[in-house]
């Protein structure tokens, strides 16, 4: 167990480390990868659909795994390479690396608005008065503040 030296520890309580482990990291990407999005709307969507939406989502799942062990594949191929756009690049020429950082772009502007939303309409059932775009901007101002530092 990793120990790190505290000045403020009581004497003979165990002492914290101050590095992250693997299982932090794990999750802190299963945390950005899940989002608000998915326990708003998962309600609704069993709801309307029934419990066959467990089916698209494990697909889906299984279509982000696969994705992401390619780019595992191709980062250890290529580990020179900057982004995963440049995968694109060297694979299918120019205009896919440009194309795909653009929706990679497009795709982060619209998941911090529908995080913002959803967080926001989580948050109305502490503050009901408030607006839910009062809430959704406070919490966008709120994310990228904390980005920003």
């Amino acid at each position: 167990m990793e120990q790190a030296a505290t000045t403020d520890a009581l004497p003979g309580a165990p002492k914290l480390a101050r590095a992250p482990r693997a299982r932090h990291i794990a999750m802190i990407y299963i945390g950005g990868i899940v989002g608000a999005g998915l326990f708003v709307n998962s309600a609704n969507a069993i709801a309307e659909i029934g419990p066959a939406v467990i089916v698209s989502y494990v697909l889906s799942g299984l279509i982000v795994l696969f994705v992401m062990r390619m780019l595992g594949e191709m980062t250890m191929a290529y580990p020179e390479t900057g982004a995963f756009t440049e995968f694109s690049r060297i694979a299918m020429g120019n205009l896919a690396g440009f194309t795909s950082g653009w929706l990679y772009w497009y795709f982060w502007v619209i998941v911090v608005a529908f995080e913002a939303v959803a967080g926001a309409k989580i948050v109305t059932l502490w503050l009901p008065d408030i607006p839910i775009w009062v809430l959704g901007l406070g919490l966008t101002v709120v994310l990228t503040g904390s980005n920003l530092l």
